[in-house]
């Protein structure tokens, strides 16, 4: 039986993390996370570009941007959405998350998904650092692989 899987190791490849800016202290926090594992596996500072958008809700539009360019391997989402009382959540992490898969597929474009959509602001500093670990570490960490593995399968 013949196993393909993606690798933790980057070697030229260039990457472009996406970021809202809203509930920006949390976000921030997923940004370190994720240029830190990208550095980690072998990515020069010089590959990665940071994009800063005003919010979940604008991340596929960027995304989509990005990815015609052609100039990166991989993309890595970040952002934070957390509920309040109105259906406003449900709309934006939902179009969010649509929006980017779609890009993903379009492109044929590794799309790290970072994007925290909590009950509470506590969840989200959990899951931006503490408790929980880093989502933005972990998205860019399934970036990494994804990029490697589909290099793979192309060959």
């Amino acid at each position: 039986m013949r196993i393909t899987e993606g690798q933790l190791i980057i070697r030229d490849e260039r990457f472009c993390i996406i970021a809202g800016r809203f509930n920006e202290t949390i976000v921030d926090r997923l940004v370190q996370g994720a240029v830190d594992t990208l550095k980690r596996h072998g990515a020069d500072e010089s590959a990665i570009h940071l994009v800063r958008v005003p919010g979940c809700y604008e991340l596929p539009l960027a995304a989509q941007r990005a990815a015609k360019t052609r100039q990166y391997d991989g993309i890595v989402a970040l952002g934070a959405v957390i509920r309040g009382a109105t259906p406003h959540f449900d709309y934006v992490c939902s179009e969010c998350a649509s929006g980017l898969s779609r890009v993903s597929l379009e492109f044929e474009l590794p799309i790290g998904f970072g994007v925290l959509t909590c009950d509470s602001i506590d969840q989200a500093i959990e899951r931006s650092g503490t408790k929980a670990g880093n989502k933005g570490a972990d998205a860019a960490l399934a970036t990494i692989e994804m990029v490697s593995l589909l290099r793979q399968l192309e060959s």
